[in-house]
């Protein structure tokens, strides 16, 4: 609105009768008349713009077009408001005489009158015409004052009808009315993210993180904006309303993600208008999340590397246009005066939020396990359930939870979340645990806590095994509400280019040394080896000898030999691994030469 322009007042005859609506309604009527309000001081600005000496053609054609766009929201507030406004009529009375407009109609020359007097007040001074006119203006509200009230109660009491609110009316080009812009159906299909904040906050940094961590499309507000007006002949789109600047803003982004089906997460940036963002809010919907940067004044000096008066300088400008304002309008206000890690935490919540899930739970009864660890790992949930609200899940991950762990040779891999404050008692009751399977299986720990999982910092086989239990796998205990990652395969290939490196060392370190107390660990890196190559070729497959098996079929890779897990796990058992250790050994040889030769220059 026109600055320190007044707000509207209706008159006290319909601020009351408005009073006796539901809540719902009276919200929706008076956001419906502020708008109006709103729109109608900008038209009027707008109107003395284009009556500017100074102005182009093109400027003069812009401005035209923005008191369009400006009439259109006009019209549509108005009739917004009298869907609320004809509701106090009295539907009995249909043969009360015919009013000739509208209670809205109404309003809206209430509103261009309070303006009309707030600009002829300011002009007093300069033009003797305008201080003749103040009075007659005050007089005119005054007599349309009563004249609301005495339409109110007449309408009210059934004694007068209200005509059809609807205008029909046509902006722009004659022969059509130009199509309301909606979110195109592949960008309802993902999100955007808009940046706002002073000057060195943060922003910049922010959004290419999110592009880095989370595969965003990052793309800069002005250029949107510029390419949706270079499109429509606008020479200046700044000159534009807010509503007509989010339009063409969202217009060029369903233009982007139609040609990007692939991409479900795009970035905005910087939002320094607080009025046009609004409006984009309000065209996608949640669709749309707002991250405000905040940070002192001081911080953002030291950052930038610039001079205090620099900073100062950039900030001023930003604050007038609206830049500071759209911290009420923000989803999520970020305080990035804290460590890096809080900040990017926070943004990759915000950027790939995790759900609720629902898991399927069962008892270690249920997974094949030995009675003596079934036992010891039924007392050790039962121990954490009681800090249920700090122990949030409990599983036993790999082959225990594929179904199929084999006595005397699997490991326990033991998966907790729980909040740090619980570490403790997790760690006395994992005490006891690993005491009592000690001489019948090795237990392996994962102790995470749920904020780190939902910022996403994850290790692959951590992700893994996320991915499993989304997909079926039991666990032994699930809180109610537990938010979990959604983990893609996609997700997982990623993570297997960077785990299978580490993987190849180790088991190079183990052949290295190879001798028949090796067996196992060489034998679990080769199957993980392979199962990480699988992923990267975008096979899946669980069972250790058909990872084997598809494993061998990989171009180039000569077919392994390597008996079943069954018989290299008797001869585990049995004390007797060498008979086992030669075909393994063959087979590590094997994938190590091929590998290398895939990397060789």
């Amino acid at each position: 609105m026109t600055k320190s322009a007044p707000p509207l007042a209706l008159p006290p005859g319909l601020s009351r009768a408005v009073a006796t609506l539901p809540q719902k309604d009276w919200r929706r009527l008076d956001d419906a008349v502020t708008g109006l309000h709103t729109v109608n001081a900008r038209l009027w600005d707008a109107e003395d713009r284009v009556r500017g000496a100074s102005l182009t053609a093109a400027q003069v054609a812009d401005c035209k077009r923005e008191i369009d766009q400006l009439n259109a929201e006009r019209n549509a507030l108005a009739e917004r408001a009298d869907e609320v406004l004809g509701s106090l009529a009295d539907a009995g009375r249909a043969d009360a005489p015919l009013h000739t407009e509208t209670l809205a109609s109404v309003v809206d020359r209430l509103s261009v009158l309070t303006l009309r007097i707030w600009h002829s007040e300011r002009a007093v001074e300069r033009d003797e015409l305008a201080r003749r006119r103040v009075p007659a203006l005050h007089r005119q509200r005054e007599e349309l004052n009563t004249a609301v009230d005495t339409l109110v109660a007449d309408v009210v009491a059934g004694n007068r009808r209200l005509p059809v609110p609807a205008r029909y009316k046509l902006y722009g080009r004659e022969d059509a009315v130009e199509a309301e812009v909606r979110p195109s159906r592949q960008l309802q299909l993902g999100r955007v993210i808009a940046f706002g904040g002073l000057s060195e906050c943060g922003k910049s940094t922010s959004a290419e993180f999110v592009r880095r961590m989370c595969g965003a499309q990052r793309l800069k507000i002005g250029y949107l904006i510029r390419q949706g007006a270079h499109r429509q002949g606008l020479a200046d789109p700044y000159a534009l309303s807010a509503r007509r600047q989010a339009e063409l803003l969202l217009g060029e982004l369903n233009r982007f993600a139609e040609a990007h089906v692939d991409t479900r997460l795009f970035t905005i940036e910087s939002v320094h208008d607080d009025a046009s963002i609004a409006e984009l809010k309000k065209l996608l919907d949640d669709r749309l999340q707002i991250v405000y940067l905040d940070a002192p004044f001081d911080v953002r000096v030291e950052r930038s590397g610039m001079s205090a008066q620099a900073v100062a300088a950039k900030d001023e400008i930003k604050m007038g246009r609206g830049a500071h304002q759209v911290a009420a309008l923000a989803d999520h206000v970020i305080d990035n005066s804290a460590s890096i890690t809080s900040l990017r935490a926070r943004l990759q919540r915000i950027a790939m939020p995790a759900p609720t899930v629902r898991l399927r739970v069962t008892t270690p009864y249920g997974l094949g396990l030995s009675a003596p660890v079934a036992s010891a790992t039924s007392d050790f949930v039962d121990t954490v359930r009681s800090h249920d609200q700090d122990v949030r899940l409990v599983a036993l991950t790999g082959s225990p939870g594929e179904g199929a762990w084999v006595a005397g040779w699997s490991d326990l891999d033991l998966l907790v979340v729980a909040e740090q404050e619980a570490t403790d008692q997790v760690i006395d009751a994992l005490d006891r645990y690993r005491t009592t399977v000690r001489d019948v299986a090795s237990l392996g720990i994962t102790l995470v806590t749920p904020g780190e999982l939902t910022a996403r910092r994850l290790t692959p086989r951590l992700a893994f095994a996320l991915h499993q239990l989304q997909h079926g796998q039991p666990v032994l205990h699930c809180a109610a509400g537990l938010e979990l990652p959604t983990i893609t395969r996609d997700d997982l290939a990623r993570a297997a280019i960077r785990e299978l490196p580490q993987v190849i060392l180790t088991m190079r370190r183990l052949r290295a040394g190879a001798g028949p107390q090796m067996l196992r660990q060489l034998y679990k890196h080769l199957v993980l080896a392979c199962r990480l190559l699988l992923r990267e070729h975008g096979l899946w497959e669980t069972s250790t000898d058909r990872i084997l098996a598809a494993a061998s079929r990989l171009p180039g890779l000569p077919a392994f030999r390597v008996p079943p897990l069954a018989e290299i796990a008797t001869a585990w058992r049995d004390g007797t691994p060498e008979r086992a250790l030669k075909p393994v050994i063959a087979a590590v040889d094997d994938l190590l030469s091929w590998y290398a030769a895939q990397l060789a220059a």
